[in-house]
């Protein structure tokens, strides 16, 4: 597999290829860039299948790069220094993301998934999704990537009713007309945070409930549930009933 490094401090461009030479021997290091011009110069140049890219570079960041070079049929780990700008697009395109100092486990374990992949197109859907996250403020149109069994789904986030926890997977329910529940291979933790700016209560510790699609909460002797636009009864825990009267705004 060829990748490049886009890096511009070079001790921290040595240390990755010394950790990829002895975690990733399958990686094949063609290039190395040290700003935003020189980076899309080499992807025009050595077409790779991987980019390890900083997030803030000299001029213009790793972002804006991207941004330029347009279709972006390459897998892309980001690499950077601070936890901060951008974090949550990229999670939301199902791209991966590895903090300085870089930990070897954490990157083999994203090696792992570029390197199993499914195609280019999904590669490019994935980057034109991060760039339509990044400063925009609107949530209308907004899509998550959903990475299933063999493939990373895009769904509107607007079109997910809830999520239920299923062991080490989780469940989204969807009102786009689908008759079957997507099956998606991480943990309903791991979607907690990110959809909580989009009005999604976690109610229980199997469930989160898109507000959208709350009809009303209903208390059944000394349970309570949200009841949803399509008649589907959610179980509201006892830990959680004051946060989700707050969220409603119940008093």
């Amino acid at each position: 597999m060829k990748a490049v490094i886009i890096e511009d401090e070079k001790r921290n461009s040595v240390q990755l290829r010394s950790l990829l030479q002895k975690n990733c021997p399958q990686i094949a290091i063609v290039g190395e860039g040290a700003d935003a011009d020189s980076g899309r110069r080499l992807i025009n140049n050595l077409q790779p299948d991987l980019v390890f890219l900083d997030i803030q570079l000299p001029g213009k960041s790793g972002f804006d790069m991207l941004s330029e070079i347009g279709n972006c049929n390459f897998e892309v780990i980001f690499v950077s220094g601070f936890d901060t700008y951008g974090i949550q697009a990229i999670k939301f395109s199902a791209l991966d993301y590895l903090l300085k100092p870089v930990k070897p486990k954490e990157l083999v374990e994203a090696v792992r998934k570029a390197e199993t992949s499914s195609t280019k197109k999904q590669a490019a859907e994935k980057i034109t999704n991060l760039l339509s996250h990044l400063g925009e403020t609107d949530v209308a149109g907004k899509r998550i990537g959903l990475p299933l069994m063999k493939e990373i789904r895009f769904v509107d986030i607007s079109d997910i009713t809830y999520c239920e926890a299923s062991n080490s997977y989780t469940k989204f329910f969807m009102n786009d007309g689908s008759k079957e529940p997507l099956l998606v291979s991480a943990g309903l933790f791991t979607y907690d945070a990110q959809l909580a700016p989009f009005h999604f209560i976690r109610c229980h510790q199997s469930y989160l409930v898109n507000r959208k699609y709350i009809r009303s909460l209903i208390k059944d002797g000394n349970a309570f549930e949200l009841v949803l636009t399509d008649g589907t009864r959610i179980p509201v825990s006892r830990l959680k009933i004051g946060a989700v009267r707050n969220e409603l705004r119940l008093g």
